[in-house]
């Protein structure tokens, strides 16, 4: 008797789907056998530009998020521009990202091919440098499963209202989340992403006048540090005015204090769907903690590129 066409089709996709399913499948010792020092040098490489650049821990935090929250890690935030193509790290919610994050992959790649030739990919170097880097000033440690591809096109139009703004209203930027598949709890544990790192006068003066959720105190502080921002755009303020430079809970402390820095941070305990989460985090930094790694490896395996979707890049900055 003939097979029906329904039973070669359920065939057909249980095939392709065990096939993406191989493709796809990453794991925690990826470059065990093709590339045993890896863990090595990342290790050496990030330290030793910690060390030498204490921003580098937030900056790569930072970079890690633009990369991954609109397209998928995939390392296409790296890419340069060309004559022909504007890339993403020259959209204009990019322009503000810190070059030494950017330096410490390249310091990275280049030592891994020296290494490896064509074996390990950007934007597992990204998701691991961040990993790391977050440990390094005290917050908690998450299994990194290796082996993304790296995309082969960077484009600054297909950010469009796939990253957060400063002046987004809370229901924007829980629908935002949403349509990467992130819970509100999800972002505002990955909001804590503020206990380290700053932001620029740019993006907060304007409200300091008129936002009557900042500290009297702390906005007469904030008005001083910025008074010359216009003539200096590169003048910013640290995101956790408390421990800066420790990854701990404190920015959910700051936030019921009137402490916060931007209008979204302000929005976080303010609005009823996200207040609970805040006053939550700020009692029990070890739930934080545990709500961070979590949501960190969820994003860090978002819409990622494997097998032949993707490319092993020589150059980070460039496509191959």
């Amino acid at each position: 008797p003939q097979t029906p066409p329904s039973a070669v089709v359920i065939v057909l996709f249980l095939l392709f789907s065990t096939a993406l399913l191989c493709e796809s499948r990453l794991s925690l010792d990826y470059y065990s056998k093709t590339c045993p020092s890896f863990t090595k040098i990342m290790q050496d490489t990030i330290t030793n530009k910690q060390i030498t650049s204490p921003t580098t821990a937030a900056g790569a935090l930072r970079l890690f998020f633009h990369d991954c929250l609109p397209n998928g890690c995939d390392g296409s935030i790296l890419i340069s521009s060309t004559a022909f193509n504007k890339a993403e790290r020259d959209a204009d919610i990019n322009l503000s990202l810190p070059g030494d994050p950017f330096d410490l992959i390249v310091r990275a790649k280049t030592a891994l091919e020296l290494a490896c030739p064509n074996t390990v990919s950007c934007s597992d170097i990204l998701a691991v440098a961040t990993r790391d880097l977050v440990t390094m000033l005290g917050g908690p440690y998450y299994n990194v499963y290796l082996g993304r591809k790296d995309s082969r096109v960077s484009s600054a139009s297909s950010l469009e209202g796939k990253l957060p703004k400063p002046t987004m209203s809370m229901s924007q930027l829980i629908n935002l989340f949403s349509s990467s598949g992130f819970t509100v709890q999800e972002m505002v544990a990955l909001s804590g992403a503020h206990t380290i790192g700053f932001s620029h006068c740019k993006e907060f003066s304007s409200n300091i006048s008129n936002d009557t959720h900042y500290n009297p105190r702390f906005a007469q502080a904030l008005k001083q540090a910025c008074s010359g921002y216009p003539n200096n755009p590169t003048l910013s303020v640290f995101n956790d005015i408390m421990t800066p430079n420790k990854f701990d809970n404190l920015y959910y402390q700051n936030l019921p204090k009137g402490l916060g820095l931007l209008e979204s941070d302000h929005g976080l305990y303010g609005d009823p769907r996200t207040k609970p989460f805040v006053e939550l985090y700020a009692r029990d930094q070890n739930k934080f903690f545990q709500d961070f790694a979590k949501a960190m490896q969820k994003l860090s395996i978002y819409g990622i590129k494997t097998g032949r979707r993707g490319e092993i890049r020589h150059r980070c900055d460039a496509v191959n």
